[in-house]
């Protein structure tokens, strides 16, 4: 999966209506209301290192459900709102979120690198050479901070790419 990854902080308004659309039409008309508002505080941009986070995070699958919660949510896990293959959108609630940035902030940078040692990456694109890993690693504190911040103000997280 090739596309560039990005995560938003949604509101509880925003969540709600996402949890409550009945189609993929209605789940991208909401999406699209957030990626228009584009408010920097509450996204983290993760370009295409998110397949190699997701994999470093769960177990080196690219599947939803592989890996150990809480970090097995941090990118591809949580609740898949969209059900097309041309997009992405994965749903972790607020209380999720608290428990994602829990894990998520004790991991140095340094831990990707051991991940990608230590996990066989299945069907990876990526080199998985030393550019690769410092790219990968490059992200991980954004992605520490983000969870940070909107844990603290209570807020869902979406992962959102199109792949």
């Amino acid at each position: 999966m090739g596309g560039r990854g990005v995560l938003f902080a949604v509101t509880e308004v925003d969540g709600s209506r996402l949890l409550a659309a009945v189609d993929d039409a209605e789940v991208m008309a909401v999406v699209e209301e957030v990626e228009e508002r584009w408010e920097p505080a509450w996204l983290v941009e993760v370009d295409k290192a998110w397949d190699a986070l997701h994999r470093c995070l769960t177990d080196g699958t690219l599947t939803y459900d592989g890996g150990e919660y809480p970090l097995s949510h941090a990118i591809l896990g949580g609740y898949l709102l969209h059900e097309g293959d041309e997009y992405v959108v994965s749903y972790v609630a607020p209380d999720e979120v608290r428990a994602v940035a829990a894990a998520l902030a004790p991991l140095p940078a340094e831990w990707v690198r051991e991940r990608f040692g230590a996990l066989e990456f299945v069907e990876y694109d990526g080199a998985a050479d030393e550019d690769d890993i410092a790219y990968t690693q490059g992200f991980l504190p954004g992605l520490r901070d983000f969870y940070r911040c909107a844990a603290d103000a209570g807020r869902a997280v979406i992962f959102t790419v199109d792949p």
